[in-house]
């Protein structure tokens, strides 16, 4: 796994993203601190790897100022989304890492990924070694059969994967990326691939040596 590591924080940096190494989720916290400075304005996808490690109590202490947007709906909940579109930082996790230096992320309301590509001065990623694969397609399986049905339950989403497990997909020969469901809950509605990037280290990975989230 070392060696696996080294090699995913190598690729990382060639392709412009900012990898850190932590050995524990107790240190994610400490070094936050240091990336981003009191007082900075943030937000954050959903995330169990961020509740995990203390990122979303952090958050939510008043450190920063924080677009919060738990118990939002309507037009409060577009301006909340509007507002961490501009933030100092955006804190979340990657469904996958892989060894190649790519980052892979699949949304249903898709708020996630479109801080990922673009508005946020920075984005902060909280990946355990759990969700480090070899290559996209292994991102894409994982995602299918590891991410999205825990995730799914978590959300109260009425899939076909929250009953099974992995998604309907699967049992398909040579699944596509998008292939799926036609629920109205559907999770798996964007898919983004970030590899090269313009902006050197606007993207940052913390890999935790632990397993994190979903």
């Amino acid at each position: 796994m070392k060696e696996t590591i080294r090699k995913t924080m190598e690729n990382l940096e060639k392709n412009g993203m900012q990898p850190f190494f932590v050995e524990t989720k107790e240190e994610v916290v400490p070094l936050i601190k240091k990336l981003v400075p009191c007082g900075s304005s943030v937000s954050n996808g959903g995330s169990v790897s961020l509740a995990e490690t203390g990122v979303s109590a952090l958050l939510e202490s008043g450190y920063y100022d924080f677009a919060d947007r738990r118990g939002l709906e309507g037009e409060a909940l577009r301006n909340c989304y509007i507002k961490a579109f501009g933030c100092d930082a955006y804190f979340c996790s990657s469904n996958a890492v892989t060894e190649n230096g790519e980052l892979y992320n699949v949304d249903g309301n898709s708020n996630r990924v479109a801080c990922i590509v673009f508005g946020p001065r920075q984005v902060i990623m909280v990946v355990g070694i759990n969700k480090i694969v070899p290559d996209i397609n292994a991102a894409i399986k994982r995602v299918k059969d590891c991410a999205a049905p825990p995730n799914t339950r978590r959300l109260n989403c009425k899939t076909p994967c929250a009953e099974t497990g992995k998604c309907i997909s699967l049992n398909a020969e040579n699944a596509f990326m998008c292939d799926g469901c036609k629920s109205p809950q559907r999770i798996c509605c964007n898919y983004v691939v970030s590899a090269q990037q313009r902006h050197k280290n606007r993207i940052k990975v913390i890999i935790v040596n632990e397993k994190l989230g979903y």
